[in-house]
């Protein structure tokens, strides 16, 4: 195989008959040989059977730095020497009457998992404390509306996870960890747009995702595998048998004497624990088991968010225009000694609030497929590692930066919340401002329903989070973005959940728990991934060495 590049106008399809003249040239090939051309993003492939060769649109990405234009990776076949073969997403049995593997947690991690072990003849049994994807959105809407916060569905928990309603992003750097084809590809057949398979930074639109978590649910539950919602996770104990057995709250099912959550039991040889980053009482609970725990590096920072506009100037050069994908950014600095970097940049999108107990403030951002909003917002985050976290938590162990990171949201509540009526107020600063400590004497438009307060988030955030702020603002005016230091830009605090601050440490052969054999923690809340792609390849690793230890 070899690859080739071409360039084309966005906007505008690759023709094929273009591709078959540069394929020719770089192939050696005669000009007029038969050649097929693939693009993975259309569903009907026309070919023809003597082809010399076959050319596969691979990549698709942007370009602004002179002309705005898309350029193409090509992967091109001769089939004197080798044949393309399509990829194929593998079989799901049905495992109705097979042996099962539990699952806690249904987000990405979870779910890609469930699906795998569909394709190794195991019983997926997916246990979610949220609700279905459908019925989370009334709780998420009275959230994003009222600041009426249910700590068991919201925009971290339930059906799909904090994945399910984001940007859904599909961009990833942990190719080395599995095969990210296989990801892609299983979005496409449950409802992505094809596009995904091509663009250099893939994603999906939270107003599609909530359907294709929902059409995973159903091909999961047709091929045998069980979902329960509404199910909290008590207690996990590993019996003499060596079987575990999963102790549960079921609020789906109350009692009928108390009306309380029903207490119900659920046996495996293996658990896949999949419960994402914000699942505090599940490590309380590991921690009580004696299970091994560590403090593990984070980042926290602040939302930031500009007018859409701005950013597409910025990025085309002054060049975009209507029909254009809307712009994105992302940056990493080294600021005294720490990364200071964007994440989860939603363009076209909107602050949602990402709390998960009461009396605490949690930004995110999340846009819709089209990205046609006013704003684009980002994460603007400072790496902690474990001895960066303050002294006065030490004492809390392996919970050192979890006790940190809650004591920052809940500063953030407390100044919001003597401001304003909505318990799900947020403090925020606009840009210039907050790099010379001065109070906004107003705030710019913002996306965020429940409002905002002028505040000092100079002061509310942790001076070595704050003073590194400050000095890579500008610096990412200076460098990447013109434009991006401005008072019209908002920051919104605090962006807190990154990435868990804990880490379940495991095998790295078995995948299971060093200290509780057939336990295989999994994904962002053990430590080991970071986003919708990531925490899914962690979940196919998982149930692959479940089902290989169940096999040995």
């Amino acid at each position: 195989m070899i690859e080739f590049e071409m360039t084309g106008r966005v906007g505008r399809d690759l023709r094929p008959d273009d591709v078959r003249i540069v394929a020719a040239r770089e192939m050696n090939l005669r000009g007029n040989a038969v050649i097929n051309v693939i693009d993975p993003t259309k569903s009907f492939q026309p070919t023809f059977p003597n082809a010399a060769a076959t050319c596969v649109i691979a990549r698709r990405s942007i370009d602004a730095r002179n002309d705005v234009i898309y350029r193409y990776r090509i992967e091109g076949y001769n089939h004197r020497f080798e044949s393309y073969v399509p990829y194929e997403i593998p079989e799901y049995k049905d495992v109705s009457q097979a042996e099962p593997v539990i699952i806690v947690g249904a987000g990405p991690a979870g779910l890609f998992a469930a699906l795998k072990l569909l394709t190794l003849g195991l019983k997926p049994i997916i246990l979610e404390r949220g609700k279905s994807v459908k019925d989370r959105k009334f709780d998420m809407a009275a959230l994003n509306r009222d600041g009426i916060l249910d700590p068991d569905s919201n925009f971290c928990y339930g059906e799909g996870g904090a994945g399910a309603f984001s940007d859904g992003k599909l961009y990833t750097r942990s190719s080395k960890r599995g095969d990210i084809k296989e990801v892609l590809h299983q979005f496409v057949k449950f409802g992505a747009n094809s596009q995904i398979l091509v663009d250099a930074h893939p994603h999906i639109g939270t107003d599609r995702l909530p359907k294709i978590v929902e059409n995973i649910r159903l091909e999961i539950e047709a091929k045998g595998g069980e979902y329960h919602f509404g199910t909290k996770v008590t207690d996990i104990v590993r019996k003499k048998d060596g079987t575990i057995e999963v102790k549960a709250l079921d609020s789906e099912h109350p009692t009928k004497t108390t009306g309380k959550p029903k207490s119900v039991k659920y046996t495996a040889k293996k658990v896949i624990l999949a419960t994402g980053h914000s699942a505090k009482d599940v490590y309380q609970m590991l921690q009580e088991k004696g299970c091994d725990l560590e403090a593990k590096g984070f980042a926290m920072g602040v939302r930031v968010e500009h007018p859409q506009s701005l950013i597409n100037e910025a990025r085309y050069h002054g060049q975009w225009e209507p029909g254009m994908p809307a712009a994105e950014y992302s940056f990493t600095q080294q600021v005294d000694e720490r990364g200071v970097f964007s994440f989860c940049m939603c363009p076209g999108g909107v602050l949602v609030p990402s709390a998960t107990e009461p009396e605490t403030i949690v930004m995110n951002g999340m846009s819709n497929s089209a990205r046609s909003g006013k704003f684009a917002n980002a994460g603007v985050v400072v790496q902690i590692d474990p001895e960066d976290v303050p002294e006065e938590y030490s004492e809390a162990g392996p919970f050192k930066g979890l006790e940190f990171q809650k004591a920052v949201e809940r500063k953030m509540w407390e100044y919001a919340h003597e401001r304003s009526d909505n318990p799900m107020a947020a403090p925020a600063q606009r840009m210039i401002d907050f790099c010379n400590e001065v109070v906004s004497s107003d705030l710019p438009e913002t996306s965020y329903k429940p409002g905002v307060v002028p505040a000092p988030l100079h002061n509310l955030l942790p001076s070595f989070i704050s003073t590194r702020l400050q000095k890579a603002f500008p610096e990412v005016n200076r460098h990447s973005i013109r434009g991006f230091f401005t008072n019209d830009a908002l920051l919104v605090g605090v962006e807190s959940r990154t990435s868990s601050p804990v880490r379940v440490p495991r095998d790295p052969e078995t995948l299971e728990s060093a200290s509780f054999p057939g336990l295989l923690p999994c994904g962002e809340g053990a430590g080991y991934s970071g986003g919708i792609v990531s925490s899914a390849i962690d979940g196919i690793n998982c149930a692959i060495a479940a089902f290989r230890s169940m096999n040995d």
